[in-house]
């Protein structure tokens, strides 16, 4: 387990005391949560809340998570005063997989329970480890790292792919350790979000969720990284999935 943080280090912007709801957004693999740049600061009545892990960014000399299910124990922690009101997980590829491993835990020790947990791009917990990633070493996973860098707008100079790369390590091996013979079906809802042109986790090999909790599908226009962009029907989803209104209707 990483060494504790001071709370704001966990937020990009402190969690907004009047919000109606929060959405923690969890980083995919080998990213800070500045990938969430793209996204708007509230969808809706919706807050967005990226939330910082060790190792990247701001937290670059922390040590990352090694399991998904340490990760979970500290993100709770950190988030846990935020937790007075209505609020939800969204998760992409790797980070589904954290994502839900923090509402398991959260169930476990009675509550607070989010409203919805967003899995977008993942197979269930029971029919992992995968991804194209689990099976690559560090000169493939540094390409793709470059990758990731330029389809985020930026330049993948090669000290950036270092730091980069052994972040995405790290996460990759926690995703491969995750092995969930039986999961805990959650007392609350599932949204599995997969992406029409999406080759990297295709939508047809998310069914399993539906064994982890009351789960809506949706397949959505778009590849593997179009959620980058939060395109409007994604963010129907989100409004939908937490029971509040959608952009631009009254009550």
């Amino acid at each position: 387990m990483s060494a504790p943080a001071r709370p704001a280090r966990w937020f990009l912007r402190p969690p907004d005391r009047d919000a109606r709801a929060r959405l923690f957004c969890l980083p995919y693999s080998g990213c800070g949560a500045s990938m969430y740049r793209g996204w708007p600061a509230a969808v809706g009545d919706l807050e967005i809340v990226p939330v910082q892990l060790p190792g990247r960014e701001n937290r670059l000399r922390e040590r990352p998570h090694e399991t998904y299910e340490a990760l979970a124990a500290d993100v709770i922690e950190a988030i846990e005063p935020h937790l007075d009101r209505p609020f939800g997980f969204f998760g992409h590829c790797g980070s589904a997989l954290s994502s839900y491993e923090i509402a398991v835990q959260l169930a476990a020790r009675g509550g607070p329970l989010p409203t919805c947990v967003f899995v977008s791009s993942q197979v269930a917990p029971q029919d992992g480890p995968y991804g194209t990633y689990i099976d690559m070493d560090d000169v493939e996973l540094a390409e793709e790292v470059r990758r990731l860098i330029r389809f985020m707008g930026g330049e993948p100079v090669e000290d950036l792919v270092a730091l980069c790369l052994r972040v995405m390590r790290a996460d990759v091996d926690a995703n491969a350790r995750y092995r969930v013979a039986a999961p805990l079906r959650l007392p609350c809802r599932i949204s599995a979000i997969g992406w029409r042109d999406d080759t990297n986790v295709p939508a047809r090999l998310m069914p399993g969720w539906r064994d982890c909790g009351r789960t809506e599908f949706h397949l959505l226009p778009g590849s593997h990284f179009t959620f980058l962009q939060a395109p409007a029907e994604l963010r129907a989803v989100l409004l939908d999935g937490m029971d509040l209104d959608q952009e631009g209707s009254t009550s």
